[in-house]
C-alpha cells in the first residue's frame, strides 16, 4: 500500500474528491431508498425480520469492504469509502425498523413516528444523546432500541478499533452513563 501523502498534491486531491463524491452519492442513494421503499407492512415480527436481514447485509458490506481495504492501493481512502457505505446503511436499517415498529402499534413509542422521526430517533440513540422526546414504550421497542441498537453499535465500534491499530475509533459518540438511575 502507498500512502496518499506521498502523491503529488493534484493526484491526492483527485483521489480525495473522488472518494468524497462516491461517499455523497452512496449516502444520497441510501436516503432516497429509505424514503422511497414501501415500508407499509407494519408488524413487530416484520420489523425484527427486516432488522436482522439489514444487519446481515451490513455485516456482508463490512466483510467485503475490509477485504477491499486490505487489497487497496490507498487503504485509508478505501476505508473512508467503506465507512460511507456501511454507517448510513446501518443507521437507515435501524430507522426503518423503528418506523415499522412504531407503525405496528401506537403504544410502541410515545408518539407516532414518520420516517424522518425514525431517522432522528436512530441518530439520537446511536449517539447516546437521547433527548427524551421520542421514547420506546412497548417491550419489543425497548429491546430493539436498547439491546440491539446500542449494543450492536458498541460492537461495530469495538470491531473497528480491533481491526485498526487498537486505537479507539470514534464511530459513535460515547457519554458517561446516567448513574442516578438504579
Amino acid at each position: 500500500p502507498v500512502s496518499a501523502r506521498c502523491l503529488p498534491p493534484a493526484r491526492r486531491r483527485r483521489l480525495i474528491l473522488g472518494a468524497s463524491l462516491r461517499a455523497l452519492a452512496t449516502t444520497t442513494a441510501l436516503v432516497v431508498l429509505f424514503y422511497a421503499l414501501p415500508l407499509d407492512r407494519r408488524s413487530n415480527a416484520w420489523a425484527v425480520t427486516q432488522l436482522v436481514l439489514g444487519l446481515a447485509v451490513v455485516a456482508g458490506i463490512v466483510m467485503w469492504q475490509v477485504r477491499e481495504i486490505v487489497r487497496a492501493e490507498f487503504p485509508h481512502i478505501r476505508a473512508i469509502q467503506a465507512l460511507s457505505m456501511a454507517v448510513p446503511f446501518y443507521i437507515l436499517t435501524f430507522a426503518a425498523a423503528y418506523f415499522l415498529i412504531a407503525g405496528s402499534a401506537p403504544t410502541n413509542f410515545a408518539q407516532p413516528l414518520s420516517r424522518t422521526d425514525a431517522l432522528y430517533f436512530t441518530v439520537t440513540v446511536l449517539s447516546t444523546v437521547g433527548f427524551g422526546d421520542i421514547t420506546p414504550k412497548s417491550e419489543i421497542a425497548r429491546v430493539v432500541v436498547d439491546v440491539v441498537g446500542r449494543r450492536v453499535g458498541d460492537l461495530v465500534s469495538e470491531s473497528a478499533r480491533l481491526a485498526g491499530n487498537g486505537a479507539p475509533v470514534p464511530i459513535f459518540v460515547k457519554v458517561a452513563p446516567d448513574l442516578t438511575e438504579s
